[in-house]
């Protein structure tokens, strides 16, 4: 079709692109329901036992500290276990 022009085309470019990023948005929406409540959070927090073994071991690389400035840090008890 030679009668159509650049606009035109790039009009129906565009107007894919915007149909392609629905289809994506309305699936993630459909995994996000489709996903348990909670495992999204849990799954990406790291836990506080490995955090402070990162941050030993960053003091130990820059030599900044010891163990016992990182370890005298409150810590709160995990979900799981019970204070005794």
């Amino acid at each position: 079709m030679p009668g159509r022009g650049r606009s035109s085309f790039t009009k129906r470019q565009k107007e894919h692109t915007r149909q392609q990023k629905q289809r994506d948005k309305a699936e993630r929406r459909i995994q996000r329901k489709d996903e348990p409540l909670g495992t999204t959070s849990d799954s990406n927090e790291l836990d506080l036992d490995e955090l402070q073994r990162h941050a030993a071991e960053q003091a130990a690389l820059f030599q900044l500290g010891d163990d016992a400035d990182i370890s005298s840090i409150p810590r709160e008890p995990s979900r799981g276990e019970t204070e005794s």
